[in-house]
């Protein structure tokens, strides 16, 4: 019996519901609107647009290191050193302004050093075949011990004559009154996305991700791949630490100290498959913000701070779980 335009319609639509609902990242939006609306009722403080900003601005640097992340483990892969070239990244560039050079020259050097780091992941996993956990845990010390040998383990809070441009780069609002690390998030978010959605670049990482073997079989260059994913996730820390840099107007040894955690959860939550082959941008973006607002929420609510490993384990937990469940009902 022939299929009619009006039953192929509602076919399309009924398979595109079930997607939506099947996908991950669709609940963890639906918890973070049902916290939102829980706080805003429960709390006095919490829509408030002072706290709203606060919590707009401070996810935007899990979130910015998580879109990375989720290119590493769209891979197969982990990086788990991104906290501590976070850390290096700031202090070249706080330690090359102070000496008097321009924010350019500083920005220039900071995003140097950690494609550096990245390049070096990269090669040592792809060419060598390191295993990508025991590569970036060992550079996770390596890179914050080289930032406290560049500045002699001393807090730097003067950025030469370029000071104030600085502050106003990561601590501004240029446009509506919107804090500018937000501005840099969506668009690199939208990025993101795009090269994931639309580009041989984005199908290749699916492909190597779901089976390397037959992604090196097809003709997919994996090993330059893997390079540059690293060299990626470690270009998103340093952006995150110039931004992070001009938002504290000070840059110490223990910035970013156990960010990597953060930042893997935010891109778990967000629906990124720790085997490889699933992820995406604006689940990076989800998972962050649901962080954020879990950190935001115990303050608010008088929970002691001391939750919010078990709260963001419990989280981690529960995506994973909802991850082999969808798995399990799709191989019955």
């Amino acid at each position: 019996m022939a299929i009619t335009l009006n039953q192929s319609i509602d076919h399309r639509q009924h398979s595109r519901l079930s997607a939506l609902v099947a996908s991950q990242t669709f609940w963890v939006v639906v918890a973070l609107c049902l916290a939102c609306l829980y706080l805003s009722f429960e709390t006095d403080s919490f829509a408030t647009s002072k706290n709203l900003y606060n919590i707009t601005r401070n996810v935007t640097f899990t979130a910015i290191i998580a879109l990375g992340m989720t290119m590493v483990i769209i891979t197969g892969g982990i990086d788990l050193s991104v906290g501590s070239v976070l850390c290096l990244s700031s202090m070249i560039l706080a330690i090359t302004m102070h000496a008097g050079h321009s924010i350019e020259v500083g920005i220039l050097a900071a995003i140097g050093t950690a494609l550096l780091v990245g390049a070096f992941n990269g090669i040592l996993i792809a060419y060598l075949n390191f295993p990508p956990f025991v590569v970036t845990l060992g550079m996770l010390s390596l890179a914050r011990s080289l930032a406290m040998v560049a500045s002699n383990n001393t807090v730097v809070f003067e950025f030469g004559p370029d000071h104030q441009k600085l502050l106003s780069l990561g601590g501004g609002a240029f446009f509506f009154g919107i804090a500018n690390p937000v501005i840099y998030m969506v668009v690199l978010a939208l990025i993101f996305g795009f090269v994931l959605r639309w580009t041989k670049f984005g199908r290749h990482l699916f492909a190597i991700g779901g089976n390397e073997h037959a992604a090196v079989l097809t003709g997919v260059p994996v090993r330059p791949m893997k390079v540059a994913v690293y060299m990626i996730s470690a270009l998103t820390a340093g952006i995150a630490g110039i931004i992070q840099t001009g938002w504290l107007g000070a840059v110490t040894t223990n910035i970013g100290a156990g960010m990597e955690l953060q930042v893997i959860a935010a891109a778990v939550i967000g629906g990124a498959n720790l085997a490889g082959g699933v992820g995406t941008a604006f689940g990076a973006l989800v998972g962050a913000a649901l962080i954020e607002v879990i950190r935001n929420s115990l303050g608010l609510l008088g929970i002691s701070a001391f939750w919010q490993g078990a709260f963001i384990g419990g989280a981690i937990i529960l995506a994973v779980l909802f991850d082999r469940l969808r798995n399990l009902r799709i191989n019955d």
